[in-house]
Protein backbone atom coordinates (compact mmCIF):
# COMPACT_ATOMS: atom_id res chain seq x y z
CA UNK A 1 0.00 0.00 0.00
CA UNK A 2 0.98 3.36 -0.95
CA UNK A 3 0.79 5.71 2.54
CA UNK A 4 1.62 9.15 1.39
CA UNK A 5 1.23 12.37 4.06
CA UNK A 6 0.46 15.56 2.44
CA UNK A 7 2.04 18.49 3.91
CA UNK A 8 1.06 21.69 2.67
CA UNK A 9 1.40 25.51 4.20
CA UNK A 10 -0.96 27.89 4.16
CA UNK A 11 1.77 31.12 4.55
CA UNK A 12 5.28 30.86 3.59
CA UNK A 13 7.87 33.41 4.65
CA UNK A 14 9.10 35.70 2.03
CA UNK A 15 12.33 35.79 0.12
CA UNK A 16 12.97 32.27 -0.67
CA UNK A 17 15.29 32.00 -3.16
CA UNK A 18 13.80 29.83 -6.14
CA UNK A 19 14.57 26.21 -6.13
CA UNK A 20 14.55 26.23 -2.28
CA UNK A 21 10.92 25.03 -0.81
CA UNK A 22 9.85 27.81 1.66
CA UNK A 23 9.63 27.47 5.32
CA UNK A 24 6.15 27.73 6.73
CA UNK A 25 5.63 31.03 8.60
CA UNK A 26 2.77 29.52 10.66
CA UNK A 27 2.20 25.72 11.35
CA UNK A 28 2.09 23.14 8.33
CA UNK A 29 -0.90 21.32 8.74
CA UNK A 30 -0.97 17.80 7.17
CA UNK A 31 -3.63 15.16 5.95
CA UNK A 32 -3.30 11.50 5.74
CA UNK A 33 -4.09 10.38 2.29
CA UNK A 34 -3.85 6.40 2.13
CA UNK A 35 -4.02 5.02 -1.68
CA UNK A 36 -3.60 1.87 -2.91
CA UNK A 37 -3.35 2.03 -6.99
CA UNK A 38 -1.60 -1.29 -6.93
CA UNK A 39 -0.90 -4.02 -4.51
CA UNK A 40 1.06 -7.27 -4.91
CA UNK A 41 -0.90 -10.13 -2.34
CA UNK A 42 1.47 -13.36 -1.52
CA UNK A 43 -0.42 -16.58 -0.46
CA UNK A 44 -2.33 -16.93 0.90
CA UNK A 45 -4.64 -14.78 -0.62
CA UNK A 46 -2.53 -14.76 -4.00
CA UNK A 47 -0.32 -14.69 -5.81
CA UNK A 48 -2.40 -11.89 -6.96
CA UNK A 49 -2.47 -8.28 -7.98
CA UNK A 50 -5.62 -5.87 -5.90
CA UNK A 51 -6.13 -2.72 -8.28
CA UNK A 52 -8.03 0.44 -7.06
CA UNK A 53 -10.17 0.31 -10.09
CA UNK A 54 -9.52 4.31 -11.68
CA UNK A 55 -12.79 3.84 -13.47
CA UNK A 56 -15.05 4.02 -10.73
CA UNK A 57 -13.22 6.98 -9.30
CA UNK A 58 -14.51 9.64 -7.50
CA UNK A 59 -18.40 8.06 -6.79
CA UNK A 60 -16.82 4.63 -5.91
CA UNK A 61 -13.44 3.29 -4.39
CA UNK A 62 -13.17 -0.68 -5.64
CA UNK A 63 -10.48 -3.01 -5.34
CA UNK A 64 -9.78 -5.37 -8.60
CA UNK A 65 -8.33 -8.25 -7.89
CA UNK A 66 -6.37 -10.05 -11.00
CA UNK A 67 -5.44 -13.63 -10.59
CA UNK A 68 -3.71 -14.40 -13.79
CA UNK A 69 -2.44 -12.36 -16.16
CA UNK A 70 -5.47 -12.35 -18.93
CA UNK A 71 -7.71 -10.69 -16.12
CA UNK A 72 -4.55 -7.95 -15.71
CA UNK A 73 -4.66 -7.33 -19.21
CA UNK A 74 -8.60 -6.50 -19.33
CA UNK A 75 -7.88 -4.41 -16.31
CA UNK A 76 -5.02 -2.78 -18.07
CA UNK A 77 -6.94 -2.45 -21.08
CA UNK A 78 -10.14 -0.89 -19.21
CA UNK A 79 -7.99 1.92 -17.74
CA UNK A 80 -8.62 -0.40 -13.96
CA UNK A 81 -4.97 0.60 -13.88
CA UNK A 82 -3.29 3.29 -16.14
CA UNK A 83 -0.47 6.22 -16.23
CA UNK A 84 2.79 5.49 -17.47
CA UNK A 85 4.52 4.74 -14.68
CA UNK A 86 2.27 2.99 -12.44
CA UNK A 87 1.67 0.43 -15.92
CA UNK A 88 5.52 0.08 -15.83
CA UNK A 89 5.05 -1.46 -12.38
CA UNK A 90 1.51 -3.02 -12.96
CA UNK A 91 3.44 -4.86 -15.89
CA UNK A 92 6.61 -6.42 -13.91
CA UNK A 93 4.14 -7.59 -11.27
CA UNK A 94 2.37 -9.34 -13.59
CA UNK A 95 5.13 -11.38 -15.00
CA UNK A 96 5.19 -12.19 -11.67
CA UNK A 97 1.86 -13.27 -11.34
CA UNK A 98 2.93 -15.27 -14.43
CA UNK A 99 5.86 -16.64 -13.02
CA UNK A 100 4.12 -17.71 -9.75
CA UNK A 101 0.84 -19.45 -10.99
CA UNK A 102 3.65 -21.50 -13.62
CA UNK A 103 2.38 -20.11 -16.24
CA UNK A 104 4.20 -19.56 -19.95
CA UNK A 105 6.19 -16.41 -18.99
CA UNK A 106 7.36 -14.94 -22.01
CA UNK A 107 4.13 -15.24 -23.35
CA UNK A 108 2.46 -13.21 -20.24
CA UNK A 109 5.36 -10.71 -20.73
CA UNK A 110 4.33 -10.66 -24.56
CA UNK A 111 0.47 -9.70 -23.69
CA UNK A 112 0.86 -7.50 -21.25
CA UNK A 113 3.45 -5.23 -23.24
CA UNK A 114 0.94 -5.25 -26.11
CA UNK A 115 -2.01 -4.28 -23.64
CA UNK A 116 -1.59 -0.26 -24.39
CA UNK A 117 1.15 0.26 -27.18
CA UNK A 118 1.69 3.91 -26.89
CA UNK A 119 2.36 4.05 -22.62
CA UNK A 120 6.29 2.93 -23.28
CA UNK A 121 6.64 2.02 -19.80
CA UNK A 122 4.70 -1.03 -19.68
CA UNK A 123 6.95 -2.80 -22.23
CA UNK A 124 9.79 -1.74 -20.64
CA UNK A 125 9.04 -3.00 -17.44
CA UNK A 126 7.98 -6.29 -18.64
CA UNK A 127 11.01 -6.37 -20.20
CA UNK A 128 13.09 -5.87 -17.15
CA UNK A 129 11.18 -9.00 -15.58
CA UNK A 130 11.21 -11.22 -17.88
CA UNK A 131 14.96 -10.72 -18.23
CA UNK A 132 14.65 -11.19 -14.43
CA UNK A 133 13.08 -14.63 -14.20
CA UNK A 134 15.48 -15.59 -17.35
CA UNK A 135 18.17 -14.96 -15.45
CA UNK A 136 17.52 -17.21 -12.62
CA UNK A 137 17.19 -19.89 -14.38
CA UNK A 138 17.64 -23.91 -13.73
CA UNK A 139 20.58 -24.70 -11.07
CA UNK A 140 18.92 -21.37 -8.93
CA UNK A 141 18.07 -22.28 -5.66
CA UNK A 142 14.80 -21.83 -4.56
CA UNK A 143 13.60 -19.55 -1.49
CA UNK A 144 11.37 -20.63 0.81
CA UNK A 145 7.89 -20.75 -0.28
CA UNK A 146 8.55 -19.66 -3.34
CA UNK A 147 10.30 -20.77 -6.66
CA UNK A 148 13.62 -19.06 -7.24
CA UNK A 149 12.45 -17.44 -10.23
CA UNK A 150 9.42 -15.94 -8.80
CA UNK A 151 11.37 -14.34 -6.08
CA UNK A 152 13.61 -12.85 -8.52
CA UNK A 153 10.77 -11.14 -10.62
CA UNK A 154 9.14 -10.06 -7.07
CA UNK A 155 12.54 -8.37 -6.42
CA UNK A 156 12.79 -6.90 -9.68
CA UNK A 157 8.82 -5.30 -9.66
CA UNK A 158 9.85 -4.14 -6.19
CA UNK A 159 12.81 -2.32 -7.45
CA UNK A 160 11.00 -0.67 -10.27
CA UNK A 161 8.30 0.58 -7.26
CA UNK A 162 10.86 1.48 -5.59
CA UNK A 163 12.81 3.40 -8.18
CA UNK A 164 9.50 5.48 -9.17
CA UNK A 165 9.11 6.31 -5.93
CA UNK A 166 12.69 7.74 -5.87
CA UNK A 167 11.87 9.41 -9.19
CA UNK A 168 9.13 10.95 -8.44
CA UNK A 169 10.49 13.01 -5.40
CA UNK A 170 13.65 14.00 -7.13
CA UNK A 171 11.19 15.51 -10.44
CA UNK A 172 8.98 17.48 -7.92
CA UNK A 173 12.10 18.91 -6.67
CA UNK A 174 13.78 19.41 -9.85
CA UNK A 175 10.42 20.64 -11.45
CA UNK A 176 10.23 23.53 -8.61
CA UNK A 177 12.56 25.22 -9.92
CA UNK A 178 10.61 26.11 -12.98
CA UNK A 179 7.66 27.76 -10.84
CA UNK A 180 7.27 31.75 -10.09
CA UNK A 181 5.49 32.96 -7.16
CA UNK A 182 2.10 32.53 -6.60
CA UNK A 183 2.40 30.35 -9.82
CA UNK A 184 -1.43 29.36 -11.58
CA UNK A 185 -0.92 26.27 -13.20
CA UNK A 186 -2.32 24.41 -15.75
CA UNK A 187 -2.68 20.83 -15.79
CA UNK A 188 -4.24 18.01 -18.43
CA UNK A 189 -4.97 14.41 -17.71
CA UNK A 190 -3.93 13.44 -14.12
CA UNK A 191 -0.66 12.42 -12.71
CA UNK A 192 -0.35 12.18 -8.97
CA UNK A 193 -0.35 9.01 -6.57
CA UNK A 194 -2.92 6.89 -8.99
CA UNK A 195 -0.34 7.03 -11.57
CA UNK A 196 2.72 6.39 -9.44
CA UNK A 197 4.23 4.85 -7.11
CA UNK A 198 5.29 8.23 -5.81
CA UNK A 199 3.19 10.60 -5.37
CA UNK A 200 3.14 11.45 -9.44
CA UNK A 201 5.12 13.17 -12.46
CA UNK A 202 3.57 16.66 -12.86
CA UNK A 203 1.41 16.62 -9.98
CA UNK A 204 4.25 16.21 -7.46
CA UNK A 205 5.35 19.26 -8.91
CA UNK A 206 2.36 20.89 -8.22
CA UNK A 207 2.21 19.65 -4.69
CA UNK A 208 5.64 20.71 -4.10
CA UNK A 209 4.58 24.27 -4.99
CA UNK A 210 2.08 23.93 -2.68
CA UNK A 211 4.10 23.09 0.25
CA UNK A 212 6.47 25.47 -1.17
CA UNK A 213 4.00 28.40 -0.85
CA UNK A 214 4.09 28.96 -4.65
CA UNK A 215 0.69 27.64 -5.93
CA UNK A 216 -2.07 30.19 -6.30
CA UNK A 217 -4.49 28.15 -8.63
CA UNK A 218 -4.03 24.70 -9.79
CA UNK A 219 -6.16 24.49 -13.05
CA UNK A 220 -7.80 21.33 -14.32
CA UNK A 221 -8.72 20.17 -17.80
CA UNK A 222 -11.88 17.81 -17.42
CA UNK A 223 -10.04 15.70 -19.95
CA UNK A 224 -12.56 14.29 -22.25
CA UNK A 225 -13.47 11.78 -23.42
CA UNK A 226 -12.93 9.97 -20.38
CA UNK A 227 -12.28 13.06 -17.57
CA UNK A 228 -9.53 11.87 -15.71
CA UNK A 229 -8.79 15.49 -15.17
CA UNK A 230 -12.26 15.31 -13.53
CA UNK A 231 -13.03 12.40 -11.72
CA UNK A 232 -8.80 11.71 -10.50
CA UNK A 233 -7.20 15.10 -10.63
CA UNK A 234 -9.59 16.81 -8.93
CA UNK A 235 -10.20 14.00 -6.37
CA UNK A 236 -6.77 13.76 -5.87
CA UNK A 237 -6.58 18.04 -5.70
CA UNK A 238 -9.49 18.06 -3.04
CA UNK A 239 -7.44 15.22 -1.01
CA UNK A 240 -4.39 17.35 -0.65
CA UNK A 241 -6.08 20.77 0.18
CA UNK A 242 -4.93 22.43 -3.01
CA UNK A 243 -6.56 25.35 -3.92
CA UNK A 244 -8.02 24.00 -7.82
CA UNK A 245 -10.41 24.66 -10.45
CA UNK A 246 -11.98 22.84 -13.26
CA UNK A 247 -12.92 23.43 -16.76
CA UNK A 248 -13.81 22.01 -19.46
CA UNK A 249 -11.20 21.45 -22.43
CA UNK A 250 -12.35 23.61 -25.06
CA UNK A 251 -12.36 26.74 -22.39
CA UNK A 252 -8.26 26.21 -21.94
CA UNK A 253 -8.06 29.12 -24.72
CA UNK A 254 -9.83 31.50 -23.44
CA UNK A 255 -8.50 30.86 -19.82
CA UNK A 256 -4.87 31.26 -21.45
CA UNK A 257 -6.13 34.61 -23.73
CA UNK A 258 -7.41 35.93 -20.00
CA UNK A 259 -3.82 35.84 -18.52
CA UNK A 260 -4.77 33.96 -15.75
CA UNK A 261 -2.29 30.74 -16.67
CA UNK A 262 1.71 31.08 -15.62
CA UNK A 263 2.55 27.73 -16.69
CA UNK A 264 1.37 24.30 -17.88
CA UNK A 265 2.57 21.47 -16.55
CA UNK A 266 1.51 17.88 -18.26
CA UNK A 267 2.98 14.20 -18.01
CA UNK A 268 3.67 11.79 -20.79
CA UNK A 269 2.99 8.20 -22.22
CA UNK A 270 6.21 8.27 -24.35
CA UNK A 271 9.22 10.18 -25.12
CA UNK A 272 10.78 9.89 -28.45
CA UNK A 273 14.67 10.60 -29.49
CA UNK A 274 14.14 13.49 -30.71
CA UNK A 275 11.97 15.05 -27.86
CA UNK A 276 8.79 14.37 -28.97
CA UNK A 277 6.29 13.96 -26.40
CA UNK A 278 3.17 11.35 -26.42
CA UNK A 279 0.75 12.22 -23.82
CA UNK A 280 -3.26 11.99 -23.29
CA UNK A 281 -5.02 13.64 -25.99
CA UNK A 282 -5.61 17.55 -25.51
CA UNK A 283 -2.30 18.09 -24.52
CA UNK A 284 -0.89 18.84 -28.11
CA UNK A 285 -3.55 22.08 -28.38
CA UNK A 286 -2.28 23.04 -24.99
CA UNK A 287 0.92 23.00 -26.18
CA UNK A 288 -0.03 25.20 -29.01
CA UNK A 289 -1.89 27.51 -27.19
CA UNK A 290 1.13 27.73 -24.47
CA UNK A 291 3.62 29.10 -27.52
CA UNK A 292 0.28 31.39 -28.91
CA UNK A 293 -0.19 33.34 -24.87
CA UNK A 294 3.83 33.23 -24.24
CA UNK A 295 3.21 30.45 -21.54
CA UNK A 296 5.58 28.03 -20.40
CA UNK A 297 4.69 24.01 -21.20
CA UNK A 298 6.89 21.55 -19.68
CA UNK A 299 6.64 18.01 -19.12
CA UNK A 300 7.36 15.87 -16.51
CA UNK A 301 8.66 12.54 -16.63
CA UNK A 302 10.78 9.81 -15.38
CA UNK A 303 13.38 8.43 -17.62
CA UNK A 304 11.93 5.29 -18.38
CA UNK A 305 9.13 6.80 -20.38
CA UNK A 306 11.83 8.24 -22.63
CA UNK A 307 12.42 5.58 -25.95
CA UNK A 308 15.69 6.15 -27.67
CA UNK A 309 14.52 3.48 -29.82
CA UNK A 310 11.93 5.45 -31.43
CA UNK A 311 13.22 8.31 -33.61
CA UNK A 312 10.57 10.95 -33.52
CA UNK A 313 7.11 11.33 -32.95
CA UNK A 314 5.90 10.35 -35.83
CA UNK A 315 7.28 6.83 -35.22
CA UNK A 316 5.35 6.48 -32.02
CA UNK A 317 2.39 3.96 -32.61
CA UNK A 318 -0.72 5.91 -31.08
CA UNK A 319 -3.30 3.61 -29.68
CA UNK A 320 -7.24 4.20 -30.79
CA UNK A 321 -9.76 3.74 -28.78
CA UNK A 322 -13.44 2.54 -29.03
CA UNK A 323 -16.11 4.71 -30.04
CA UNK A 324 -18.56 4.27 -27.20
CA UNK A 325 -16.22 6.80 -24.88
CA UNK A 326 -17.09 9.25 -27.16
CA UNK A 327 -20.54 8.53 -28.12
CA UNK A 328 -21.64 7.85 -24.57
CA UNK A 329 -20.79 9.51 -21.58
CA UNK A 330 -21.33 7.58 -18.05
CA UNK A 331 -22.80 4.63 -19.99
CA UNK A 332 -25.64 6.71 -21.82
CA UNK A 333 -25.40 7.92 -25.22
CA UNK A 334 -25.07 11.62 -26.32
CA UNK A 335 -24.65 10.71 -29.68
CA UNK A 336 -27.29 9.39 -32.05
CA UNK A 337 -27.14 5.39 -32.25
CA UNK A 338 -24.76 4.59 -34.57
CA UNK A 339 -22.60 7.59 -35.35
CA UNK A 340 -18.51 7.09 -35.96
CA UNK A 341 -16.50 8.67 -32.99
CA UNK A 342 -12.40 9.18 -33.67
CA UNK A 343 -10.81 8.44 -30.60
CA UNK A 344 -6.92 8.70 -30.08
CA UNK A 345 -5.57 8.19 -26.80
CA UNK A 346 -2.68 10.33 -27.33
CA UNK A 347 -1.53 12.99 -29.38
CA UNK A 348 2.22 13.80 -29.66
CA UNK A 349 3.81 17.27 -28.97
CA UNK A 350 6.83 18.25 -30.88
CA UNK A 351 9.96 19.70 -29.31
CA UNK A 352 9.87 22.49 -30.48
CA UNK A 353 6.94 23.45 -28.48
CA UNK A 354 8.20 22.47 -24.93
CA UNK A 355 10.14 24.54 -22.68
CA UNK A 356 11.46 21.77 -20.89
CA UNK A 357 11.32 18.21 -19.68
CA UNK A 358 11.45 17.29 -16.15
CA UNK A 359 13.28 13.91 -15.13
CA UNK A 360 14.62 12.69 -12.12
CA UNK A 361 17.82 13.45 -13.14
CA UNK A 362 17.17 17.08 -13.68
CA UNK A 363 16.26 19.35 -16.64
CA UNK A 364 16.25 19.65 -20.18
CA UNK A 365 15.91 22.78 -21.96
CA UNK A 366 16.07 22.91 -25.05
CA UNK A 367 14.64 19.79 -25.76
CA UNK A 368 16.70 18.30 -28.40
CA UNK A 369 18.17 14.50 -28.73
CA UNK A 370 21.25 15.47 -27.64
CA UNK A 371 20.48 17.06 -24.41
CA UNK A 372 18.24 14.23 -24.05
CA UNK A 373 21.28 11.57 -24.31
CA UNK A 374 23.54 13.84 -22.37
CA UNK A 375 21.18 13.42 -19.74
CA UNK A 376 21.73 9.74 -19.78
CA UNK A 377 17.95 8.73 -21.01
CA UNK A 378 17.80 4.93 -21.17
CA UNK A 379 14.49 3.41 -20.96
CA UNK A 380 16.56 0.13 -21.18
CA UNK A 381 17.70 0.33 -17.64
CA UNK A 382 16.99 0.56 -13.95
CA UNK A 383 19.47 3.18 -12.06
CA UNK A 384 17.86 5.39 -9.39
CA UNK A 385 18.01 8.75 -9.96
CA UNK A 386 21.80 10.39 -10.29
CA UNK A 387 23.36 13.59 -9.42
CA UNK A 388 21.35 16.73 -10.61
CA UNK A 389 21.70 17.83 -13.83
CA UNK A 390 20.69 20.95 -15.98
CA UNK A 391 21.51 20.40 -19.44
CA UNK A 392 21.25 23.77 -21.56
CA UNK A 393 22.49 24.90 -24.94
Amino acid sequence: MLRIRVIYCEKARNGTPPGVIAAPAEPVHTREMSIEPLRWLDPPAGPAIELLDQTRLPAEERVVTCTDVPQLVDAIARLVVRGAPLLGVAGAYGVALAAARGDDVRAAAAAISAARPTAVNLAWAARLALRAWERAGAGTADVPGMSARTAAVLAQARAIADQDALASAAMAGHGLRLVPARARILTHCNTGSLVSAGEGTAFAVILAAHRAGRLARLWIDETRPLLQGARLTAWEAARAGLPHTLLADSAAAALMASGQVDLVLTGADRIAADGSVANKVGTYGLAVLARQHDVPFVVVAPLSTVDLETPAGPRIEVEFRADAEVTTMAGRPVAPAGTAAWNPAFDVTPPGLITAIVTERGLVQPVTPGNLRDLGASAGSLAGPQAASYVER
